[in-house]
């Protein structure tokens, strides 16, 4: 293993061909320490690169264990990354089943190969874990978005969920609104930084049951909205879940905020984790 790795860079969830969320991808890490890997993110530059450390097999399923740097700091999991790494490994070794070993748990990965040849990933998450957001932080939150708590969607009371990384969850009643607000990052990264978020702030408005917008606030370094957030997709399905939302499959389109337009794909099973799909293409 040389201290120069090929970096792949590939964009997942795209829902137009100048969409998706960039994420690097680094096949073999295996020689690399935790501070290569955050340098190596830095330079990429993306709001996430994912690094396989170890391959190996089980009762026939491939395994993968990955670490997820963002250009600040290691996260437990990246929906997005994990996506476009399980496209890289299927264009090489094939489409089927793969477990990827995280911080944050076991992830079940199944990859699928279309008459055109497109690769669809489907991640099942960890198991989720849903709490009520602390009013005293969420207060904060919302002022720090110019918000107050009548901004909110009365159907949805704000809450905390984990499907591998913590998300507080906020929708907004008033479409125009929910486009319109802004924050100050560095301010928001520190809230952030403090209540252990080191994913995303999920902020929704709900077209109906089943159609959802997303903005996930991600303030780090050149970053400050994610175009696709697969652990916050996974994250919103186990918290529709745990309010009992009706519908068990439902979209998340993401991106328009930064010009990259996304599309999520959420199946909310009765118990356990939260399915997510979507694709991912090389870039360059």
């Amino acid at each position: 293993m040389t201290d120069s790795p090929e970096i792949l860079r590939y964009s997942a969830f795209a829902a137009t061909p100048d969409g998706g969320n960039p994420a690097g991808v680094v096949l073999d890490a295996s020689g690399l320490d935790a501070e290569r890997m955050l340098a190596i993110a830095a330079e990429v530059g993306y709001s996430e690169t994912a690094f396989v450390t170890a391959r190996s097999s089980a009762g026939g399923v491939s395994r993968a264990r990955v670490r997820y740097f963002s250009p600040g700091a290691e996260v437990p999991f990246c929906g997005h990354a994990t996506v476009a790494t399980a496209v890289a490994l299927a264009e090489r070794d094939g489409a089927g089943d793969v477990v990827f070993e995280t911080a944050a748990g076991e992830v079940a990965l199944r990859s699928t190969l279309d008459a055109d040849g497109r690769i669809t990933v489907a991640f099942t998450s960890v198991a989720p874990e849903v709490r009520d957001l602390d009013p005293g932080v969420g207060d904060r939150l919302l002022t720090l978005l110019g918000l107050d708590a009548s901004d909110l969607d009365p159907r949805f009371p704000a809450k905390e969920s984990f499907a591998g990384n913590r998300h507080p969850i906020l929708v907004i009643a008033d479409r125009e609104l929910f486009h319109q607000f802004r924050f100050a990052p560095a301010e928001l990264a520190a809230l952030m930084r403090e209540q252990g978020w080191p994913g995303t702030v999920t902020v929704l408005f709900a077209h109906d049951e089943a159609l959802f917008e997303a903005r996930n606030l991600f303030p780090v370094g050149r970053i400050t909205e994610d175009p696709a957030t697969g652990s916050a997709a996974a994250a919103t399905g186990a918290y529709l879940r745990a309010i009992g939302w009706p519908e068990r499959r439902v979209v998340i389109r993401q991106g328009a905020h930064v010009g990259r337009p996304s599309e999520l794909h959420v199946e909310i099973p009765e118990a356990g984790g939260i399915v997510v799909s979507g694709g991912a293409t090389a870039i360059g």
